[in-house]
């Protein structure tokens, strides 16, 4: 059965051969997602392989979801799915994003925004397991612990240094700034200090509907240090903050976790665990652009590239645990270069 076939068993079958079916531009994932507009009504239908081939109740997106939900998260209504075809159909929160509103607010305006959408992200990470689940069960049983920290790292060098960069840094090199990569996991990996993250939380996956944010592409949610999704919104790859923008919601996002109970760390180490964290998260969207430039042929990624490798430097000369780092990728960073 076609694919379009398939989407049309996911309405009632007296509207099926009116509907308009529209492929939407995804994300650097397998899933696709179309736009179906019917009888007074438009929904997105996601198909992902990885749905077809997961049991309804150990689907991450779902699990994910209904824990969102469940605790005030604002996330797209479910509106039916057709499993054996790996279909979701979901509400639609239109098209506008968190990127496209930021050239278009003033300072204070902008500023009240991502407040806004850090008190959301904080709410995301006040969750914690129901007293009746285990913390074996998802999201909660995966953390960005060393192993998942050093497979970004490894595919930063697979991707950026052994592919798109290829021959910038020599082999000796590479062995040294993997051992560096090893030493700043062990940084980073800090368990009491672990809440749940959405683990993507840019300014691509925050849908404005209604005024309202919405949050998407939650389904790789796991535990880690709260600087991440902190990290991904604001040292984000599609969207450049001002610097003093920037240090005052550091220091809000500081604030809110302190107020309600959700950190025990000071503000110094709140800020120095935000900047290594930082590098290892823009370190690792370099290698996942770079994948999709030279291996995917996704070329639109390309320029975010550059744009996230120009973060690297201030957390390089803010931090002495990355001046190593630093030293051995400075043939690929254009501001140590020069």
């Amino acid at each position: 059965m076609e694919l379009t076939e398939s989407i049309r068993l996911l309405f009632p079958p007296e509207e099926r051969a009116q509907l308009d079916i529209s492929a939407i531009k995804g994300d650097a994932s397998n899933r696709q997602y179309y736009r179906v507009t019917g009888q007074g009504s438009v929904s997105v239908v996601c198909a992902d392989p990885a749905f077809r081939a997961t049991a309804v109740e150990n689907y991450p997106f779902l699990i994910v979801r209904d824990l969102f939900a469940r605790h005030g998260i604002r996330v797209p209504e479910l509106l039916g799915m057709v499993h054996e075809q790996g279909l979701l159909r979901l509400e639609d929160c239109g098209d506008l994003m968190l990127q496209d509103e930021v050239p278009l607010l003033d300072r204070n305006r902008l500023s009240a925004r991502y407040r806004q959408v850090i008190d959301l992200l904080v709410r995301i990470q006040s969750i914690r397991p129901d007293k009746d689940a285990l913390t074996t069960t998802l999201p909660f049983s995966l953390s960005f612990d060393h192993e998942k920290l050093m497979f970004e790292f490894d595919f930063f060098i697979e991707h950026a240094l052994n592919g798109y960069f290829a021959g910038r840094l020599g082999k000796p090199a590479i062995a040294r700034l993997r051992e560096e990569f090893i030493n700043i996991c062990d940084l980073l990996v800090l368990p009491k200090h672990f809440v749940l993250n959405h683990r993507d939380f840019h300014s691509r996956n925050i849908m404005l509907f209604r005024a309202e944010p919405v949050v998407i592409d939650f389904q790789d949610a796991r535990l880690g240090l709260p600087q991440y999704d902190a990290v991904s919104l604001l040292r984000d790859s599609y969207v450049r903050l001002d610097p003093g923008m920037v240090n005052e919601l550091k220091r809000y996002h500081f604030n809110q976790l302190v107020q309600l109970g959700l950190t025990s760390m000071g503000e110094a180490e709140y800020l120095r665990l935000f900047d290594l964290m930082a590098f290892q998260r823009n370190v690792k969207a370099i290698g996942t652009f770079c994948y999709q430039t030279t291996v995917a042929g996704n070329r639109t990624f390309e320029p975010s590239i550059a744009a996230t490798l120009s973060y690297l430097r201030e957390y390089i000369e803010a931090r002495p645990e990355l001046a190593m780092a630093g030293r051995l990728l400075k043939p690929i960073i254009p501001e140590i270069s020069r």
